[in-house]
């Protein structure tokens, strides 16, 4: 397990994208990101520094209420940033009217996940685990796993 500490939104865009460039680009399947952690623990932030990563350029913003967005992205791999807010969601197979089975098999797409305890028995067991935590106020604890 890897821990990375960020003070600061800048310091959050460096571990993103750090994470970013060390994914593995080897996969027949998307690469799945859960991200863990309680409300306010830098979920949403460390999505959306991902997403400023791949290129994208309008707003992303937390799909609470719509459950999933997908996002065109400019990078030579991953060519679509899957974000997907589970927090709503009591059981993997809701994520199945969303054709998730679909999306996990296109070896393009990077599937974010938040709150992935809630659909933890979809998610392949091998994905990529981020324990998102508080130090104080401003500075959040990313482990990675």
């Amino acid at each position: 397990m890897k821990s990375f500490l960020s003070n600061s939104i800048s310091e959050t865009q460096d571990i993103a994208r750090n994470f970013l460039n060390s994914l593995s680009q080897k996969n027949t399947d998307a690469t799945i990101v859960g991200l863990y952690g309680n409300l306010g623990s830098g979920k949403t932030a460390f999505t959306q520094r991902i997403g400023k990563e791949l290129g994208i350029e309008e707003p992303i913003t937390s799909p609470t209420f719509v459950i999933m967005k997908i996002y065109e992205t400019k990078h030579q791999y991953f060519k679509r940033l899957i974000h997907i807010d589970a927090y709503r969601l009591s059981r993997g197979r809701e994520l199945q009217d969303l054709k998730f089975e679909e999306l996990v098999n296109n070896q393009n797409n990077l599937v974010v996940i938040e709150w992935p305890e809630n659909v933890k028995e979809i998610l392949p067991g091998e994905h990529i685990k981020i324990k998102c935590d508080f130090v104080d106020e401003t500075s959040r604890i990313f482990e990675v796993q």
